[in-house]
């Protein structure tokens, strides 16, 4: 074992438990207090107003829109999409007033808008929050960040530059879950991390993005030229357009749009930069509906030691074809027990590793002649004196929940008007952990498309 290993997680039984016990009971209390006590709950000023406008009103478009106008001091000002049906919509529901384009430069050169929501496919992410940021706006950029590792760096330069607030649309990196979870691991209440295992798996065809198209979808609704941006020219295709998400041009696949969520979970959590190396596998079983994405596909990692956590290893799946049922879970698996994340509910469970080794049962003892067996077992009471194990006795488990009404994607909302407004930026999302979060995603599909191990430097961001 490492020395930070022992530094770190080495524990007694009374101090470890007792620690994680403490977090537990604190934070039911502490819940709603932190939500009712942030300055973005308080009332604000004419000046405190902040105007954004959406660029991509498609799903999650609406759903940003929706979480930020629940923001006291938030207003819409303007909508751009590609889609002639999603403009109308938005001034259906938000009214005549609303600004609406098909030109994205229009909104960011508009001087009363301070803030731009990214929401469109992945390929435009990156040039779009350049180009926002560069105009002078704060950016909230749906994950992940970029669509292909080598643009990333210049969207953590353009933040740099600008000096705005750059926040990244992955709401664990918020969640209160998250937080407690953080804590609970620091507390040395799993033991010392030896690996985790992740997986998000869907069971239905919307799940799976087979999304509805709309009967007027043509060439005269649709920017398709627009839509294509740095993309391979192609002929107008509405199942691209809409189903994006399908297409390796314009979307990042299962893995840069589930794998990044689980990446921001526990990359939070450990204060982890990253791997270091990744492999992964799949393929396309069951919805073959021209996307050129695998609907199964699995990663394995290898985290270095760093400064804030020992070595260890990472298994990850997304299975858009799981007929036993959807579900999204990360586990942490330590030396004194287990710490499993089921959306904002948080359960530790485990008994502890037996490092003594015992004798008998499932053991060569069993095998010796009477009178050695005699022998050794009065050596070992000898030699093997009885010591208290670590973590949990029995099959203990403990639960934290978030309150019934908390909403992680509206928190993540809430953390980024908060940093505009004061300027802390310590509950945002910045460039550099968007993309370490969506890095290693996108080695899985590296890795998987040209079926080779991948190497990642996280501290540089950068292949290797």
């Amino acid at each position: 074992m490492s020395n930070f290993s022992r530094r770190k997680f080495v524990r007694t039984l009374a101090a470890g438990s007792a620690a994680a016990v403490t977090a537990l009971h604190q934070v039911h209390a502490q819940d709603q207090r932190e939500m009712l006590e942030s300055p973005i709950w308080q009332k604000h000023t004419a000046n405190d107003t902040i105007r954004i406008a959406v660029v991509g009103a498609g799903i999650m478009g609406y759903n940003n829109m929706r979480s930020s106008l629940q923001v006291p001091g938030v207003e819409l000002a303007a909508v751009c999409d590609l889609y002639d049906g999603h403009l109308a919509h938005a001034k259906e529901v938000y009214g005549n007033q609303i600004f609406t384009t098909r030109d994205y430069r229009e909104i960011i050169s508009r001087p009363d808008i301070d803030a731009i929501i990214v929401a469109t496919s992945d390929h435009w992410h990156d040039r779009i929050t350049i180009d926002a940021l560069a105009a002078g706006k704060h950016v909230y950029c749906e994950k992940p960040m970029v669509n292909l590792v080598e643009k990333g760096l210049a969207v953590v330069a353009a933040e740099q530059k600008s000096g705005k607030i750059l926040h990244v649309g992955s709401q664990s990196f918020s969640s209160i879950a998250t937080q407690k979870a953080k804590a609970l691991y620091e507390s040395g209440a799993i033991g010392q991390l030896i690996m985790i295992e992740t997986f998000n798996d869907r069971d239905s065809a919307n799940g799976a993005w087979q999304y509805s198209i709309p009967t007027d979808a043509s060439e005269k609704t649709v920017d398709w030229d627009r839509f294509l941006g740095d993309a391979p020219k192609k002929p107008y295709d509405k199942l691209r357009f809409f189903r994006w998400r399908n297409y390796r041009d314009y979307g990042t696949g299962a893995a840069g749009d589930l794998f990044v969520h689980l990446f921001t979970r526990f990359h939070k959590l450990t204060t982890s930069l990253g791997p270091e190396r990744a492999f992964a596998t799949g393929g396309l079983r069951f919805w073959k509906d021209g996307r050129d994405v695998p609907d199964v596909i699995m990663g394995l990692y290898d985290y270095p030691e760093a400064p804030t956590h020992p070595a260890f290893q990472v298994q990850m799946r997304v299975n858009f074809v799981a007929g036993g049922g959807g579900g999204y879970i990360v586990k942490l698996v330590g030396t004194e027990g287990t710490m499993i994340l089921d959306g904002d509910t948080i359960r530790i469970e485990g008994t502890g590793l037996q490092t003594d080794p015992g004798y008998g049962g499932w053991d060569t003892y069993d095998t010796f002649p009477a009178a050695i067996q005699q022998e050794y077992a009065a050596w070992y009471e000898q030699n093997h004196p009885k010591v208290a194990t670590g973590g949990m006795k029995g099959p203990g488990e403990r639960v934290y929940s978030a309150p019934e009404d908390y909403s992680d994607h509206h928190h993540h909302h809430f953390n980024f008007y908060n940093a505009i407004r004061t300027g802390d930026r310590t509950l945002v999302e910045n460039g550099a952990f968007g993309l370490r979060a969506a890095g290693p995603a996108l080695l899985a599909n590296l890795s998987y498309f040209e079926k080779k191990v991948v190497k990642w430097d996280p501290k540089v961001m950068k292949l290797v």
